[in-house]
């Protein structure tokens, strides 16, 4: 007696067949179109870039290139500053809260860290510097977009870190924020006699203004 796909009718074997075919080639323009995303450029990229990237955007988006690795080489942390609105109408000014630092103490020793403390808050600085030039202004539709989104980041962060709170003694709101980068090379190893400067560089963005509807803590 048969077993198997051999046990079906003809009809059936043949709509086997055919969802085979579909799922393998589907797997090899899949395949395909991940090799030209981390492949070096060459005349295809070049010519179908655009379809290359609709096929791997958002989903199936990697941070590595093929034969080039280029692994970071600086530490980035990005840090926040807050206005604050206080109960008798006054303003102050919070210190810096060092918000890289924190998701790097959330995910220090913890064996199942987050999406969100290891990648929200650098991906937000990435869409950033990707939407704007070097006197931050933004470049694109996507300009306004990546501000907000940063903005929301650190104004929840804030909240969550009671900084309101913190500044005030009591009650109050976030009138405006302000972001700023630090970063600094990576030492080379002591067997290296390459030199680098480990003075740190700073990035200061423009204050922003908070919407009221987050100014409280930020919008869930």
């Amino acid at each position: 007696p048969r077993a198997g796909v051999a046990a079906l009718s003809l009809r059936y074997r043949i709509g086997v067949a055919l969802a085979l075919a579909v799922v393998a080639v589907g797997v090899c323009v899949h395949i395909g179109m991940m090799f030209l995303h981390v492949a070096p450029p060459n005349t295809v990229t070049r010519e179908h870039g655009k379809a290359v990237d609709d096929w791997i955007y958002p989903e199936f988006e990697q941070n590595w290139k093929l034969f080039a690795p280029n692994p970071l080489q600086q530490n980035i942390s990005i840090q926040v500053r807050a206005e604050v609105r206080d109960g008798e109408g006054g303003t102050l000014t919070t210190g810096w809260y060092d918000l890289s630092a924190e998701d790097g103490r959330a995910i220090d020793g913890n064996l199942l860290p987050s999406h969100t403390q290891q990648n929200e808050l650098r991906r937000a600085w990435d869409f950033f510097l990707a939407t704007h030039d070097s006197e931050n202004r933004p470049v694109g539709l996507r300009g306004s977009l990546s501000e907000s989104y940063l903005r929301r980041i650190v104004v929840l962060r804030l909240g969550r870190d009671d900084a309101v709170r913190a500044t005030t003694g009591g009650g109050g709101a976030i009138e405006r924020v302000q972001v700023r980068s630090r970063t600094s090379n990576v030492p080379p190893p002591e067997w290296s006699r390459e030199k680098v400067s480990t003075t740190p560089a700073y990035r200061e963005l423009p204050w922003w203004p908070v919407p009221e509807a987050e100014a409280g803590g930020g919008v869930r």
